[in-house]
């Protein structure tokens, strides 16, 4: 059963702890590893290095949406097959262990099933534009 007075609020809660972790990573990949640095890293693991850009600047501005609640649902299904990538490309030959050297593939996979619950879910509360599927459709916030 759903309590429909708090869900709302623990929905913003994933929204914003999702939001500011894919800000982070995004920002590392622009001001650590800087963006030349993310596309030779996604080279090596036999991917085009455009790749590397995009996730980056998708991790940047889908965790900004995500945190201010603008089409949460959409950014959260297209982050689903981002993680999965990521498990599958960079984090797979790791283990599972996120602590393994390199991080194992556990960490991305909670975050994509994460993610698709939020798609499942909804924006929550405080959204600012909300993604409806349907015209009409019900919110729960």
């Amino acid at each position: 059963m759903i309590d429909l007075r708090t869900a709302p609020y623990g929905i913003f809660l994933l929204r914003l702890t999702t939001g500011a972790l894919f800000v982070s990573h995004g920002m590392t990949k622009m001001f650590v590893f800087t963006p030349a640095g993310t596309a030779g890293y996604f080279q090596s693991l036999g991917l085009p290095g455009w790749l590397g850009i995009a996730t980056m600047t998708f991790e940047i501005v889908g965790g900004l949406a995500l945190i201010f609640g603008i089409w949460s649902r959409l950014v959260s299904v297209v982050a689903v097959p981002v993680l999965l990538g990521a498990a599958l490309t960079a984090h797979l030959p790791n283990g599972f262990g996120w602590s393994n050297a390199g991080g194992g593939w556990e960490y991305p996979v909670m975050w994509a099933a994460v993610q698709a619950g939020l798609a499942l879910l909804g924006d929550g509360a405080f959204a600012l534009l909300p993604f409806r599927l349907r015209r009409g459709e019900p919110q729960l916030a």
